[in-house]
C-alpha cells in the first residue's frame, strides 16, 4: 500500500509534523510518498496510492490557497480513497478554541468539496522570532486572547505527537 502524505506549511510547524508522520507511515511498513502541495510544479500521482494523509495550518481563519487548490484540483482521486485531515491551529491548542478549529475544517471543507474519512484538530506552535510587530499583536490580542500563554515568553509547540502517533496508525489500520 502507498499512502500519500501531501501538506502546506507556513512557518514550519506542519511541515514538521507531516514529517513526522510520513515517518510513521514507513515504520509502519508502507510506501510513502510525501507532497508539499506549495511546490505548484509537483506532479502528483494518484496511481498505487490507497491512502491520504492531509496536512494543514490555518492562518486567518483559511488554510493556505494553494492547500485547497490542490484539494480542488484532486477532487475526484480523494474521492475514491480513505482520506485522514490534520488542520493545524493554534485555537486547536486549547481546549476553548476546538469549536473555532472545527469551523475552520468546516468552511475549507465547503470551498473545496473534501468529505475527508477522519479529521483530527492538532494544536500548532507559537514561532515568535518569524513575527513582525503586527504579527505579534495579532497573536497576542486575537489569536491568544484570555488563554493562558503569553506569547512574550517564547517559542512554544503545543502538538501533541502522541495523539497525532495514535491517530495515524489507527487510519493506517
Amino acid at each position: 500500500m502507498t499512502v500519500l502524505v501531501a501538506f502546506a506549511t507556513i512557518e514550519g510547524q506542519t511541515g514538521k509534523i507531516a514529517g513526522f508522520v510520513d515517518e510513521l507511515v514507513r515504520e509502519a511498513g508502507q510506501e510513502t510518498e510525501l507532497v508539499d502541495t506549495s511546490e505548484r510544479t509537483t506532479d502528483v500521482s494518484f496511481d498505487n496510492v490507497d491512502k491520504v494523509i492531509l496536512a494543514a495550518p490555518v492562518h486567518e481563519r483559511k488554510h493556505p490557497k494553494p492547500f485547497e487548490v490542490f484539494l480542488s484540483g484532486h477532487a475526484s482521486e480523494l474521492a475514491d480513497r480513505e482520506v485522514l485531515l490534520l488542520s493545524v491551529s493554534l485555537s486547536a491548542a486549547f481546549p476553548e478554541g476546538m469549536k473555532e478549529a472545527h469551523e475552520y475544517v468546516v468552511e475549507m471543507k465547503m470551498r473545496t468539496g473534501l468529505d475527508p474519512t477522519a479529521e483530527v484538530l492538532v494544536g500548532g506552535a507559537i514561532r515568535t522570532h518569524r513575527y513582525d510587530y503586527y504579527a505579534q499583536q495579532v497573536l497576542r490580542h486575537v489569536v491568544l486572547r484570555g488563554r493562558d500563554y503569553d506569547p512574550g515568553q517564547s517559542e512554544h509547540e503545543f502538538t501533541d505527537w502522541d495523539a497525532i502517533r495514535m491517530e495515524v496508525t489507527r487510519f493506517l489500520g
